[in-house]
């Protein structure tokens, strides 16, 4: 495996005593030693994403001594982050994420050099973000982004250090087209659009990334030191539930589109459009368009006067979190086998978290001959926003 980072000539990158003193445990180990440390200062990692997979990267590559850090994000502080996102506290809620970062991490360590992208990634900027940094490591949780760094690293030849998280499981890897697969080799094409959920859809568990977050910033600082096996040519696979961890090997695909023997793909495309997601948002839209809806204040106002029955196709789970009062709870999954107990001539509205299941309960329920069922526009979401605040949103 080739060096990333060379050891800086004498002079350059020494360290002062603060940092002999900050980093001695790294010192007295001749896997790193004063050379190894050279090296971690004069590194250069961008990492993609300031959420759950970034906030243990960035902090533990920060607490290393990785001179310095890039970090691309343009989110703002939500309290749904706080369970997982450990980079940022009660008191960010609201401040840019960048900034957040920028401050716990100077609180970790004030010797590194923290340089901020407050912006999304695109095909048009990818290349000029990643030119000037060794390692790009990925904590995206997108299909389009995912594909624009595996691209634009084995454009650049730069490793690209991967995780993704999903409810309890969690996968890592490097992929490095100049010395193994790339993740077009494992996946040369996304799934379609909705097949895979988002954390947001699915949950996540708030450890599972700091678990996974880990492993790529030991990854990161093995490919700095040059030192131990690195993830090249392998994909770890994690169970949180059952704690176990499995491998599988990789293989270089001569027939990549990027990193093959006859690449196809030799500069940055549209990865929204590769990965269909505007098609699929235009496609939800024409189809929404054409299911009849009401929304949530009308849905209160028929419910104050009876006139209108209530279907939640969300999981038991979920209406335990928050629930409006009256609703029946019939899971979309078991939908097909309430049918008939429904009157199909009775006014009926199907709600959800935001409007998406609810909106195929609707087309299911149409197509078994149901004459007046509405989606619910917005979801128990927008009862929150616009009927009853004191119904939690999650």
């Amino acid at each position: 495996m080739r060096t990333i980072v060379e050891t800086p000539p004498k002079g350059e990158y020494d360290l002062t005593n603060e940092e002999i003193a900050r980093y001695s445990r790294h010192l007295i180990m001749p896997e790193v030693a004063l050379d190894g440390q050279k090296k971690l200062k004069a590194a250069k990692v961008l990492t993609i994403g300031a959420g759950g997979l970034g906030s243990p990267l960035a902090m533990y590559l920060a607490a290393a001594g990785v001179g310095t850090i890039g970090i691309v994000d343009f989110d703002v502080v939500d309290e749904s982050n706080l369970q997982r996102q450990i980079i940022h506290g009660t008191a960010d809620v609201g401040k840019p994420k960048m900034q957040s970062a920028k401050e716990t991490i100077k609180n970790i360590n004030p010797n590194v050099k923290v340089v901020g992208f407050e912006e999304p990634l695109t095909s048009e900027n990818a290349l000029e973000i990643f030119k000037d940094f060794d390692i790009i490591v990925d904590g995206t949780d997108n299909f389009p982004t995912r594909y624009l760094v595996n691209d634009a690293c084995a454009i650049l030849g730069k490793p690209n250090v991967y995780g993704s998280i999903f409810r309890f499981e969690g996968q890592a890897s490097v992929f490095w087209a100049e010395e193994g697969p790339c993740y077009r080799c494992l996946y040369p094409e996304p799934p379609p659009p909705g097949l895979v959920p988002s954390c947001a859809e699915g949950g996540v568990l708030g450890i599972l990334p700091g678990m996974v977050g880990l492993i790529q910033a030991t990854e990161t600082v093995k490919l700095i030191l040059g030192a131990g096996e690195p993830l090249v040519g392998r994909l770890l696979l994690y169970d949180a539930l059952g704690m176990k961890f499995r491998e599988m090997k990789l293989r270089k695909d001569p027939s990549c589109p990027v990193c093959g023997e006859n690449p196809t793909v030799t500069e940055l495309i549209d990865y929204q459009e590769f990965c269909g997601v505007p098609q699929a948002a235009r496609q939800q839209q024409e189809e929404s368009a054409e299911l009849p809806e009401i929304t949530v204040t009308e849905l209160d106002a028929k419910l104050r006067n009876g006139g209108i029955k209530v279907i939640d196709v969300r999981e038991p789970h979920e209406y335990d979190v928050a629930n409006i009062g009256g609703a029946d709870l019939i899971p979309l999954g078991t939908l097909p086998d309430h049918l008939d107990e429904l009157d199909p001539d009775e006014p009926i509205a199907v709600h959800c978290r935001s409007g998406a299941r609810s909106a195929q309960a609707v087309r299911l329920m149409q197509d078994a001959g149901f004459k007046d069922v509405k989606n619910v526009k917005g979801g128990i979401l927008a009862w929150s926003d616009e009927v009853d605040p004191s119904v939690p949103k999650y």
